[in-house]
């Protein structure tokens, strides 16, 4: 019968992650696995080649079990927070425009110990239905933060990060937050492109001042007879 599986469809072990971060491995072989494999020499089929005395499947064997059993590659998060900038404590809400900063600390299992994770392609999405603003976070250390300016649109936003890395476990934090409109006593005392339309109101005052004084004041002649 023609094979199920040709050329790079052919896997001799393969590593599945599922969306809830499940792992599964299937081995196409348990000799890899045992003993007389481990301790085995190898040598290149090529004339001259090196020969070596043990083969790479006790280093292999031991990576794919620590993965399939999230013994490595965890990530977690540790801390969230978010606030405007030049303060510390996040607001009831945010205003429009508002400049805010947004840090997070993620870190992954290492040896059995969390420590900080290194990666330079973590992403955050402010969205709403859609995101409105997405950037990159720059790390120092474990701890990932960013500066941004809010969009010129109100409602409810969540700050998120959603991360999937191949080799790690799927990464996701969502905080919300409501971004408010301007308060009337917030907007500018006068608009530069409303200028022209000052000018004709306070023409319009001018004149009518003008003729006041010109009506209430002009008298007429008296005819003579």
């Amino acid at each position: 019968q023609y094979p199920h599986a040709v050329g790079k469809n052919t896997l001799l072990i393969a590593g599945l992650q599922a969306r809830n971060n499940a792992r599964v491995v299937f081995s196409g072989s348990l000799d890899f696995f045992s003993d007389a494999f481990f301790n085995s020499a190898v040598q290149k089929a090529t004339p001259g080649s090196k020969r070596y005395s043990q083969t790479g499947n006790y280093e292999l064997a031991v990576a794919l079990s620590r993965w399939v059993f999230k013994e490595e590659g965890v990530l977690r998060v540790g801390a969230v927070s978010h606030h405007r900038v030049g303060e510390l404590t996040p607001p009831n809400a945010y205003t429009v425009t508002d400049l805010v900063e947004y840090s997070i600390v993620i870190e992954k299992l290492s040896d059995g110990k969390w420590v900080p994770f290194d990666g330079d392609d973590i992403q955050l999405e402010f969205v709403r239905i859609d995101p409105f603003v997405r950037t990159f976070l720059k790390r120092n250390g474990g701890k990932y933060s960013v500066q941004f300016k809010l969009p010129d649109v109100y409602g409810v936003f969540q700050f998120k990060v959603d991360y999937n890395r191949l080799g790690y476990t799927h990464l996701y934090s969502s905080t919300q937050v409501s971004v408010r409109p301007l308060q009337h006593t917030q907007y500018e005392r006068f608009i530069p492109s409303a200028y022209p339309y000052y000018a004709g109101a306070f023409s319009m005052m001018v004149g009518l001042f003008m003729f006041s004084i010109v009506f209430l004041h002009m008298k007429e002649k008296e005819k003579s007879d």
